[in-house]
């Protein structure tokens, strides 16, 4: 009997890094040192103090399920969190906590996207987020954005794009994958082009903590109707814990609440009390140390790519990634990923999962691993640039 999936599926692309990665896997099962490059996971194990807040609520036997919208007390340390690092007052009934941030995106269109309803992205941007609004039988504007946009939306972009169907705009600051950042003005003035007409603005704030030079700005400053998604995945070191959070509208919470229940029914519990321990001053000093080396990877790493003679346009001031120009070398970006990664063992990611402007011609480089295999990594580009050949 022939099997018939959902239009939906066959409409959601795979990411073009995973066919490199499973090669990668392959090369380092034969016995080859390669360099991960192209994975977008912190190579930090989960700080101490979070991995002995998980045990104990192991052992105290907290796992069943929690309220939909999260614990109390989680919930309420959020809040405080706000507090501390943005001088801003949230009510703790206004947040939901969620299985990753991929939770609150779910969340999120689920809400506010209808049939056929569009949100404007800018592109290249994280693709998870267009594939999000497919499920939900909506669509994604894709804003070509480049280096004289600092690859972000803007109002001007916003009103130039925004049609009948367009509802709302996804904006990601820090970005993925280009690591740039929206201002406070910015924010402003997006905020006002979307609420001019009648939308939603969402911003992806994920990778909040991880700035350098500078201290990222939430959008709730300057919009308290705006929706915020956030992680315990990136700056707290959770990823295989599946923790995230949205703070939203109060009006919104009782019919995210009502999804929470019928789509996942509540986030991990033990990972919900492990993220207890994140805001606790000994584990914020960790996390704040590695945020620095983070800082210190990126001002190794960034004028080494363009001395080699990537093009960087556009310093990215946050997330752990560096979005390359090759065009001064020639060929596509997939061929290029597969070159390094066969030739160097080096893995990278091409453009192509970010997107579609300009995106055979950019990589991007997670810059996730330690120092001196950084240093490894350059000294494999200079030799594989020599043999390349487009």
């Amino acid at each position: 009997m022939a099997t018939s999936y959902s239009a939906r599926s066959r409409a959601i692309e795979p990411f073009h890094v995973m066919a490199l990665l499973s090669r990668a896997n392959q090369l380092q099962a034969e016995g080859h040192d390669v360099i991960h490059l192209e994975i977008g996971e912190p190579d930090f194990s989960t700080a101490a103090p979070i991995v002995a807040a998980g045990q104990a609520a192991l052992a105290n036997g907290h796992t069943r399920y929690t309220a939909a919208r999260g614990l109390p007390a989680l919930r309420q340390a959020i809040a405080g969190f706000y507090q501390q690092r943005y001088r801003l007052s949230i009510d703790p009934e206004r947040i939901l906590i969620t299985p990753g941030g991929s939770g609150a995106l779910l969340l999120a269109t689920s809400l506010l996207v209808d049939p056929g309803k569009h949100w404007l992205l800018a592109d290249p941007g994280y693709p998870c987020n267009r594939h999000f609004l497919r499920l939900v039988e909506g669509a994604a504007q894709l804003v070509p954005v480049g280096p004289a946009e600092r690859y972000q939306l803007n109002g001007a972009l916003l009103a130039k794009h925004w049609n009948a169907d367009s509802v709302g705009a996804l904006v990601a600051s820090p970005a993925n994958p280009t690591g740039t950042l929206l201002s406070r003005a910015e924010l402003a003035e997006l905020s006002s082009a979307v609420d001019q007409r009648g939308g939603h603005l969402v911003v992806d704030e994920i990778y909040h903590g991880l700035t350098y030079g500078q201290d990222a700005t939430s959008v709730l400053e300057v919009n308290d109707q705006a929706f915020v998604l956030n992680s315990f995945s990136k700056y707290f070191g959770m990823t295989g814990w599946r923790l995230g959070w949205l703070v939203a509208p109060p009006a919104a919470v009782p019919e995210l609440e009502k999804l929470a229940q019928n789509l996942y029914i509540s986030a991990p519990s033990m990972a919900q009390y492990a993220a207890l321990a994140c805001f606790e001053p000994a584990t914020l000093e960790i996390l704040e140390e590695r945020r620095h080396e983070f800082g210190r990877r990126r001002d190794f790493l960034l004028p080494a790519l363009r001395e080699l003679g990537f093009g960087i346009a556009v310093e990215p001031e946050g997330a752990f990634y560096l979005y390359a120009d090759i065009r001064a070398f020639g060929g596509d970006a997939f061929a290029f990923c597969r070159h390094f990664l066969e030739t160097e063992h080096l893995a990278i990611t091409p453009g192509l999962d970010f997107g579609h402007y300009q995106a055979g011609h950019h990589v991007r480089f997670a810059y996730t691993q330690s120092l001196p295999r950084l240093q490894q990594a350059v000294e494999r580009l200079a030799r594989g640039l020599k043999s390349w050949r487009p």
